[in-house]
């Protein structure tokens, strides 16, 4: 028997192990449910992950909605495309840029609880299966919003919505209620390099 055939022979028995262990785990799963996801960390693609999920749910047919905290000065390319869909997807930009542009911690707060505000409106809503609450996390970092009741208006929502969360810096309660967590780590980034962000990338 060549090397070859025995190395292609254990790759299977392997991959047959695993299967069976794959589809047990399958099996014993039989729960569905809205999900809590929170994506965070220094790493870029928090808020790319998010709307790439936004397009996976659309593919599905499913009622979405978005609320971007922090972020509203520039258009950028999701907004651009995803107000394609308005009979799928209610698109909100409440922020008013980065905090270090605005420099006003009250206005900050007020845009904060407007966007809360809309937020609460989808998380109530039983029509809007899937919710993106981007930059949500760095409202909270500064206490812009009351966390506890954040944390409690998620828990109420319909049985079925799925919630996505990004920002960096996410609060230990938040990654406690939520499903599944995700942390993003920067082993490089362009802009160390001294290139700006670029459309289609960051924009």
């Amino acid at each position: 028997m060549s090397e070859s055939t025995e190395r292609d022979e254990r790759h299977l028995a392997r991959m047959l192990r695993k299967k069976a262990i794959i589809d047990e785990r399958i099996a014993n799963s039989p729960n569905e449910c809205g999900l809590l996801l929170v994506l965070t960390g220094n790493g870029k693609g928090k808020s790319s992950s998010a709307f790439g999920m936004l397009a996976r749910a659309l593919g599905h047919g499913m009622q979405c909605g978005v609320v971007q905290f922090i972020k509203g000065r520039n258009s950028t390319g999701e907004e651009l495309f995803f107000r394609r869909f308005p009979e799928q997807v209610r698109y909100h930009v409440m922020g008013e840029g980065f905090t270090w542009e605005t420099q006003d911690r009250q206005r900050d707060i007020a845009a904060a609880e407007a966007a809360w505000a809309v937020s609460r409106q989808l998380l109530q809503d039983p029509s809007i299966q899937f919710v993106v609450l981007d930059e949500l996390n760095i409202a909270l970092k500064h206490g812009y919003l009351d966390l506890d009741q954040v944390l409690s208006d998620i828990q109420a929502r319909p049985p079925m919505q799925h919630v996505v969360v990004t920002g960096r810096a996410a609060k230990p309660e938040m990654i406690e209620l939520a499903d599944t967590v995700t942390e993003m780590g920067m082993l490089k980034h362009a802009f160390q390099a001294g290139i700006r962000a670029q459309k289609g990338v960051e924009l």
